[in-house]
């Protein structure tokens, strides 16, 4: 199975994609994707396209991303909330099918802690991975615990009853 991850924002969405064959996990692809400062529509349809590009060359068979969680900045919040939605809209379009996990859940997957730090993080994907070096910027990094929680928690079939 191959999981495709987003770590959402609207600047910089890192994402990362990794197989998972019995109980081996292997990266296939990580990276950022970067929009320029222009206006929110045309952002978003790069994203967009950028994601589909995505998935077609990568062909995941499902979908994760980090539930969002409401911030400080009110603005901020919806931008990204905007930019989850068009992640989305290309993930239903691609027929893939999707699951988000908070920030403690993909820690505790991980790490083994939901409180853990992004060092921790970081050092737990470079191994678990067993990647040269531990993937930069963080948001990279985020994207990928972000597939290895999916990969883990949709092992054991955990049900979700918000859905």
């Amino acid at each position: 199975m191959k999981i495709l991850a987003f770590d959402p924002g609207l600047e910089r969405i890192g994402y990362g994609c990794v197989r998972r064959e019995g109980s081996r996990l292997s990266p296939v692809a990580y990276g950022l994707i970067e929009t320029p400062k222009i206006g929110l529509p045309d952002r978003l349809l790069i994203l967009h396209e950028q994601v589909l590009s995505l998935i077609d060359e990568l062909a995941p068979d499902e979908l994760a991303t980090e539930r969002l969680l409401f911030s400080v900045n009110k603005k901020t919040a919806m931008d990204v909330a905007k930019a989850l939605g068009v992640i989305l809209l290309a993930g239903s379009r691609s027929g893939l099918r999707w699951t988000d996990y908070t920030p403690p859940e993909i820690k505790q997957a991980v790490v083994g802690n939901g409180a853990a730090d992004k060092r921790q993080m970081e050092f737990m994907v470079t191994k678990l991975l067993s990647l040269s070096e531990a993937p930069k910027p963080d948001d990279v990094a985020d994207a990928l615990g972000i597939a290895i929680c999916h990969s883990m928690r949709s092992r054991v079939s955990i049900p979700n009853p918000s859905r």
